[in-house]
């Protein structure tokens, strides 16, 4: 077994931190030591939750390891390359899975309609397809439950970068409903340029839908664990 590492685990959109309960779980008998997240504006309930908000937790979680692997689901690849950026000596690796940094200036999860202040899950018609293919109607139910709308001032909030050396943090992207094909290619054509600059980027692929927390927790936990042996 590796050396045990503070795993920091940033869930998606709508998501609490429960979500990574069983792959922490996981984490733990491999001798890791997971520490999900409980996000400001998600967590807590509060609707005027900013960006900046959710960034502070994140790197008070970073500030409080020895040298964490920083994990960030879909939309929350974002924020942990945001730590990165704010703490690149003090993170070892960066995990993303199913998803992606927005780029410097762009907004954080401007995606779906703002109503009254929040963003509230869309249903899971917005997610037909390979999203959600491995979700059977139980699955979604419970996964939907749990779920709480995203306050305004994180969707809509601005991503900046500012120091060049988040490129030197090694990154692995882990590809649920694409697979790591698909990945380059769009990392090629331009699509992902903050991944297109990383100087130590790996992309394995896990057979599922959009949420591998959910549907395959102990696969995805190996996987994390894996980066952390790489």
């Amino acid at each position: 077994m590796t050396n045990p590492h503070d795993v920091i685990l940033i869930a998606g959109l709508w998501l609490p931190a429960s979500v990574w309960d069983e792959v922490g779980e996981h984490l733990v008998a491999a001798g890791h030591r997971p520490r999900a997240v409980s996000l400001p504006g998600v967590d807590d309930g509060v609707t005027a939750a900013t960006l900046g908000d959710q960034l502070a937790a994140v790197l008070g979680h970073v500030d409080a390891a020895d040298r964490p692997i920083v994990v960030g689901h879909s939309a929350a690849a974002t924020l942990a390359w945001m730590a990165a950026d704010r703490r690149p000596d003090a993170i070892a690796a960066v995990v993303m899975i199913g998803g992606f940094p927005a780029a410097d200036g762009a907004a954080y999860a401007d995606f779906f309609d703002i109503v009254d202040g929040v963003m509230p899950f869309p249903g899971w018609p917005a997610f037909d397809g390979p999203d959600r293919a491995d979700l059977d109607a139980e699955s979604r139910s419970r996964l939907a439950a749990t779920m709480a709308p995203v306050a305004e001032g994180v969707a809509r909030g601005r991503v900046q970068f500012a120091d060049p050396r988040r490129f030197d943090v090694p990154v692995t992207l882990v590809c649920p409903e694409f697979d790591p094909v698909q990945a380059q290619e769009w990392i090629d054509a331009g699509d992902l340029p903050e991944l297109a600059h990383a100087r130590q980027l790996s992309l394995v692929d896990i057979d599922s839908g959009h949420w591998p927390m959910v549907t395959r927790p102990a696969e995805l936990a190996r996987l994390i664990a894996g980066s952390i042996e790489g």
